[in-house]
Parts: C-alpha cells; structure tokens; sequence
C-alpha cells in the first residue's frame, strides 16, 4: 500500500502527539511527520515551506482547541497561505470534542475532509491512506 510522503500534526497535547506519532510508524502511513504545538506555530512553519517553494503535507491532523491560535482560526489564515505548486492538502480534524456545532461548521471549508473523535487509531489511519491512495 502507498503512504503519504509527508504529514502534519497540529495538537498542543504532548501526550496525544507522542501517541499519534508511534501508530504513523506502526502503520507505516507517512514517511515523514511535521508537529506543531499551535496554530500559529504551523501557519509560520508552513508559511516558510511555502516561501522556500518547500513541499506542503498532503495530510494535515488538527486539533481545534489549541492556544494561541486555535483549529478554526488556523483553517481561516491557512486557505490564504496553499501554494499553486502543491497538490491537494487534505485536512482532519482531530479532536475530542463530540458538540455537533463543531460537526456543523466543520462543512463550512472545503479542505477539511473528515471529522475523527481523539484518540486516533491504526484503522482511522488504514481509511484515510485507502482513501488517498485511490485518488
């Protein structure tokens, strides 16, 4: 099965981040892993991919309750930042909150693909790569 060249993983939970990591590597789903702690933090590291003309991440994993700047905030700067050389970036949420205002608004950007209630698991990762290697 084909895996994702790169990923990303937007979560100010070191625990979460620790975990997700080692289930990438047990699945073999990525060759490799960006993590940022924040929004902000990820919106300055992809910027600087995006300026040095970098490869984006074709999968993004993000937490919607972060500080500074949080998951929505984050989806509303990042539509501004894609490059035109990048191919699509699919984005999950990942989180754990289960309030279906956020299951509602999730519809509102186009990049975001699926909505995954945390912890992620080894068959969340197993539908995610069937579904990116059929395109």
């Amino acid at each position: 099965m084909n895996k994702v060249q790169t990923c990303c993983i937007i979560d100010d939970d070191p625990i979460f981040v620790y975990g997700t990591k080692r289930i990438i590597k047990e699945v073999d789903f990525a060759t490799s892993i960006l993590v940022y702690s924040n929004g902000q933090e990820a919106l300055d590291g992809l910027t600087k991919l995006c300026m040095a003309r970098e490869p984006l991440p074709e999968v993004i994993f993000l937490d919607l309750n972060m500080p500074i700047l949080n998951g929505w905030e984050f989806l509303d700067e990042f539509k501004n930042c894609k490059s035109k050389r990048s191919k699509k970036i699919i984005i999950y949420i990942i989180s754990s909150s289960v309030d279906p205002r956020d299951l509602e608004r999730v519809k509102n950007y186009e990049q975001v693909d699926t909505y995954i209630l945390k912890p992620i698991t080894p068959n969340d990762l197993a539908k995610i790569l069937g579904t990116i290697t059929e395109n």
